[in-house]
């Protein structure tokens, strides 16, 4: 088969190694992986499968960098980790049996509404604000939600959580983005294990773009922690708005 030619394996690597820098910084590193991933001959469950494998390294290695450089403490994570995980193991078993034909035609305008609201307030994400609501009700509604989401169709959850976390939290863009990747990663290893479990999973494959994952998102972090928000917010925009344009193309080709 196409995908089993060992050529293809430096093209998986560099792959992983760009989407991890990007998702690391903004989210949308499904853009790069996911077609990737089908244009090698994959049906769409063993690609999205196969993409939650090496998105897992991905997000790991976002969140441990960001958990060392003091941006994230983890022990304030416990109800997210525990609600998101709750929700995408739900949202992943539904995406098998369900077509996600609705979410692809409402999701782009609801990011098409992230990137206006955030052009529209300059200094969002600047600095911490009061929280609007208390930790256990933000992560009941956000984990759960945005935990099936990413389950059950996935473009766009970083920049959903990103800014969930700083109208709800209050948090600023940089800590938004570490927090946020503690979900992702929650949220990715819980649909791996439902994926694997259906037997949708390229362990080979998906490793090899694990690898180019972990160093592209360790470097990304690293980016983030150093020069923080006024960095993170034009890739952020510049990363919803490829999403946007990328699913509306899908829905309307």
């Amino acid at each position: 088969m196409m995908h089993q030619h060992i050529l293809l394996f430096p093209l998986l690597f560099v792959a992983g190694l760009t989407a991890g820098l990007v998702d690391a910084i903004a989210g949308g590193g499904g853009l790069i992986t996911i077609p990737v991933l089908l244009g090698i001959g994959l049906p769409p469950q063993v690609a999205l499968g196969t993409n939650k494998l090496q998105a897992s390294f991905g997000s790991g290695s976002a969140m441990l960098t960001f958990i060392r450089a003091g941006t994230v403490r983890l022990g304030e994570c416990r109800t997210g980790i525990a609600f998101t995980a709750l929700g995408a193991g739900f949202g992943t078993w539904v995406v098998q049996l369900l077509d996600p034909g609705f979410l692809r035609l409402v999701i782009p305008w609801l990011l098409l509404a992230i990137v206006v609201y955030t052009l529209l307030t300059p200094r969002l994400g600047l600095h911490d604000i009061h929280p609007r609501m208390g930790p256990l009700l933000f992560f009941f509604l956000a984990g759960s939600t945005l935990g099936f989401y990413d389950g059950f169709f996935g473009p766009g959850t970083g920049s959903f959580w990103v800014m969930a976390l700083m109208l709800g939290l209050g948090f600023n863009m940089t800590k938004a983005t570490g927090y946020t990747k503690v979900m992702n990663f929650t949220s990715n290893f819980i649909s791996l294990l439902f994926f694997s479990i259906g037997g949708s999973v390229l362990w080979r494959e998906g490793l090899v773009m694990g690898i180019g994952q972990f160093i592209g998102a360790r470097i990304g972090a690293r980016l983030v922690v150093n020069r923080g928000t006024r960095f993170i917010r034009p890739v952020f925009i510049t990363m919803v708005l490829l999403i946007t344009a990328r699913l509306i193309w899908q829905n309307f080709r």
